[in-house]
């Protein structure tokens, strides 16, 4: 399994794009089966990994977060069944206070350093670095972008980007392994998500945009409304896709060590993202202090399964990578998915096109809830001015990169009674009263319906009652089979 961060599905030629260069992507199309109607469920990243290892909803009852002591992590489980599974990534968040439970579950990990503002590169005096803008610009956050410049300092040619060592490891665990059975490699980059650090070589490839761009460093968006100028968003675009570039080139040496060792005929092959991000599109850069528009909500997934030999095809059911690849790797290996996994194999989906549900739904705790049938997306706000009551449902109470304060601990805390897939746990039920995913840009909640095959930039927000209705009805359906706490309903005007 290959998994990229915040890889846009519009910026690839297999879903139209013309103009990245990406020439392994189209040769991955060629050799997989391709999803048109592939989307998030938990946002942002942790929350998108605890739906991976548990085949379940993680954003309606917490928000970032390591997995807890009752989930069912699908990893642990192929361990404990004798499936060696092994992570190479350079994902920092895996490490950090909040996402800390999860690389334990693999049989072996490696960790390749220097993402971001990674507190990696140990080194006092500041570096120097050229007239920025975008989050390099801003002054407060010396510790988090001085720390970035400093790791990009550490990783002076190709080789020695951590994507790279990612990959290379990656392959190098094929290599030992090819002539073995039973086992699962999970090979995860933090790339293409920003800030948008290649090296020279694959900005070549749009070498006229960046001899003729006259503009300050560019490569680092903030999260909120475009403040830039054109010339600066389209050049944030060419740093983007000269990341990809490099996804794509690392993604062809594992197609070529598919190739090279014959694997094509016994081991299945994934390729996904957790999510996409908004690139100057409805105005504004980033993720989650947003509505999950089609640029966010609506990602590229990419399956090979030798079982069925399909390969070159395109498939139009409505699937959730991040819920159903858990209990599809549990089938592959002859597993059975538990009782609280609501997620779906992909097996007769990849094979015949399969349909494994009518709507899926998708969010971020805290934000909208919002739910698709593949035709309309409806977002469903909070019906008060006071987005409440919200609470975090945990035994394991920890933000992104701390714990929860001693304030929130003494204050707010009650003991909630077991959910059904808790196994007989109590959990704490916190009360949010603060941001926990590191977004501080206030979110527009506003109840939007759009109509994406109309409408895929979603511009025109619909007002039909009928429709709205019965997207609600799909809406309070899957709530209620994910066992969504009584105040998420009150929160959104539907008890």
């Amino acid at each position: 399994m290959v998994m990229f961060d915040s890889l846009n599905r519009h910026m690839l030629p297999p879903y139209g794009c013309d103009w990245v260069h990406a020439p392994n992507f189209k040769r991955l199309a060629e050799r997989t089966v391709t999803f048109d109607q592939s989307y998030v469920c938990s946002m942002p990243c942790m929350p998108a990994r605890r739906d991976l290892h548990t085949g379940r909803p993680n954003f309606l009852h917490r928000s970032w977060g390591p997995l807890e002591p009752f989930d069912d992590s699908v990893p642990a489980m192929l361990k404990n069944a004798g499936i060696h599974t092994h992570l190479c990534t350079d994902h920092y968040h895996y490490f950090e206070t909040g996402g800390a439970t999860y690389h334990t579950c693999y049989n072996t990990w490696e960790f390749f350093r220097g993402q971001e503002g990674d507190p990696w590169f140990g080194q006092v005096a500041d570096c120097d670095h050229p007239e920025s803008i975008g989050r390099h610009g801003i002054a407060d956050n010396a510790r988090w972008v001085g720390q970035d410049w400093k790791n990009r300092a550490a990783m002076p040619t190709e080789s020695e980007h951590c994507q790279s060592r990612t990959f290379k490891a990656g392959v190098e665990f094929i290599e030992r392994n090819k002539k073995e059975d039973n086992w699962w490699l999970q090979i995860e980059t933090f790339d293409p998500h920003e800030p948008y650090f290649s090296h020279r070589q694959y900005k070549d490839h749009y070498a006229e945009h960046y001899d003729a761009y006259d503009g300050p460093h560019f490569d680092w968006p903030m999260y909120g409304d475009v403040t830039e100028t054109p010339k600066q968003i389209e050049h944030l675009r060419r740093e983007n896709a000269s990341l990809i570039n490099m996804c794509d080139t690392k993604l062809g040496d594992i197609l070529d060590a598919m190739d090279r060792n014959r694997m094509w005929e016994d081991t299945m092959l994934i390729v996904w993202t957790d999510h996409g991000f908004l690139l100057g599109e409805h105005d504004g850069t980033g993720k989650c202090w947003c509505p999950f528009f089609q640029e966010i909500a609506h990602t590229p997934f990419f399956v090979w399964d030798p079982r069925s030999g399909k390969r070159g095809e395109r498939r139009q059911s409505l699937v959730q990578p991040s819920i159903d690849l858990g209990p599809t790797l549990l089938e592959y290996f002859g597993l059975e998915a538990t009782s609280d996994m609501v997620g779906q194999s992909l097996a007769q989906t990849i094979a015949e096109d399969t349909p494994l549900r009518a709507a899926a739904v998708f969010g971020m705790h805290g934000r909208h809830v919002n739910v698709t049938d593949g035709r309309y997306v409806y977002m469903r706000g909070p019906s008060g001015e006071h987005n409440g009551p919200l609470f975090d449902y945990t035994l394991m109470p920890t933000h992104m990169r701390e714990p929860f304060s001693v304030e929130e601990l003494r204050e707010n805390v009650e003991l909630q009674p077991p959910f059904a897939f808790t196994k007989g746990c109590s959990t704490m039920k916190i009360e949010r009263n603060r941001g926990s995913d590191g977004m501080t840009v206030a979110a527009d909640l506003t109840t939007r319906l759009f109509d994406v095959i109309e409408d895929p930039g979603e511009k025109r927000p619909l007002q039909d009652e009928a429709v709205e209705q019965r997207m609600l009805e799909h809406l309070v359906s899957h709530m209620k089979r994910c066992e969504a706490p009584a105040e998420q309903f009150t929160r959104l005007g539907l008890d």
